[in-house]
């Protein structure tokens, strides 16, 4: 869990605030029975919410054991899209020819792994071929799938986000709406608080007032804070007030929840600039970590996406959703090669532990599992 965070062991805690002293958003009392659309196109039941609170334990080691075949699971249609027609292509193949290789650059390109990526994957496997490295059609099969976890893993980078020396560790998180944005976050900060963290959530997404709704309710589900204005209030003044609120208080981590209406874009863009700003006047160096949610399903378009705000904003790092209902995958080895982005999490379905670390061997294995 959060392979890609290290918490600063040496950083001494400081004394909250008193209770009293909050700005926060009250949280609601009374809940009806009410059910809030989230942009990933999923329902929250406010009351069943409630009712399950209680944040899980951490999984035994025999459910550990099990997150591998959890994966290959929600994998499924992009190993049917890929291996299986890969398996096709390979059956009963005595040979390395030119019909083959055809065969073999069909089938990737459709399984969305880009087409510049595809090239590089047979230019590799025709110098091989010509250098007598490659014997038989089961060894390029094998060299296939070593050269696509390298691409995955050249664009890892070291472990370096850690825990400040002072104030927390902040993350912004960005992307256009229906991505899952706003679940991404939330289970984001799940996963924090199942590290021992203390996370305060920032409702800076003002343009759509079902965002701040759909942020209360994940810090009420999870049992952490949020800083929330009314909708339509300007982003940079959440976000001034949030990071003022958190100074002095216990804190290890804020996110920061930001709009997504690429339809406006330079507003967007020039707004996002704005918020980076007045984070890295209220806290050095913040923000750490800018994280770009991205919807898998949505193949090459979400790399345009991802070079919009990296363009903006400098983009650290990548969280891939629903790739649990995707038959194209390969975006996530695409997207790895085009931005070389590290890709900190994917999201393989609708529960809470479904967002997971992105580890590049652990996903290879998963989709070429037979």
């Amino acid at each position: 869990m959060l392979g890609w965070f290290k918490k600063n062991k040496n950083k001494t805690k400081e004394t909250a605030a008193p209770e009293n002293d909050k700005v926060v958003a009250d949280h609601t009392t009374g809940i009806q029975e009410k059910h809030v659309e989230d942009s990933a196109g999923s329902t929250a039941l406010e009351s069943d919410i409630t009712a399950h609170s209680d944040v899980p334990k951490e999984e035994s080691p025999a459910e550990k054991s099990g997150l591998l075949g959890r994966l290959q699971k929600s994998l499924s249609k992009t190993r049917k899209s890929l291996v299986q027609k890969l398996d096709a292509v390979f059956l009963g193949k005595k040979n390395i020819d030119a019909e083959l290789l055809d065969e073999l650059e069909e089938v990737l390109i459709t399984a969305d792994l880009g087409f510049q990526t595809v090239q590089d994957l047979l230019e590799d496997a025709r110098a091989k071929l010509k250098r007598k490295e490659l014997s038989e059609p089961a060894v390029l099969y094998d060299t296939l799938k070593e050269q696509i976890y390298t691409y995955l893993h050249e664009a890892e980078k070291p472990a370096e986000l850690v825990m400040p020396d002072e104030g927390p560790f902040v993350i912004m998180v960005l992307g256009v709406n229906g991505v899952g944005k706003t679940t991404t976050i939330g289970k984001l900060a799940y996963k924090f608080k199942k590290s021992g963290h203390n996370v305060l959530l920032v409702a800076a997404d003002t343009f759509r007032a079902a965002a701040i709704d759909q942020l209360k309710i994940w810090a009420e589900r999870i049992d952490v804070e949020i800083c929330a204005q009314t909708p339509g209030a300007d982003p940079s003044s959440v976000v001034y007030d949030a990071m003022d609120f958190a100074q002095n208080r216990d804190f290890d981590v804020i996110i920061i929840d930001t709009a997504g209406r690429l339809h406006t874009k330079v507003n967007l863009m020039e707004e996002l600039k704005k918020i980076k700003r007045v984070m890295a006047k209220k806290c050095r160096k913040a923000p750490h970590e800018v994280m770009l949610v991205i919807d898998a399903t949505t193949g090459q378009n979400a790399i345009s996406q991802a070079r919009e705000f990296n363009k903006a904003v400098d983009i650290t790092g990548l969280a891939l959703t629903k790739l649990d209902g995707t038959a194209k995958g390969g975006i996530v080895v695409n997207i790895s090669r085009e931005l070389n982005i590290p890709i900190r999490f994917i999201g393989i379905g609708e529960k809470m532990e479904d967002l997971r670390d992105f580890d590049p061997k652990e996903f290879i294995e998963a989709l070429f599992s037979k």
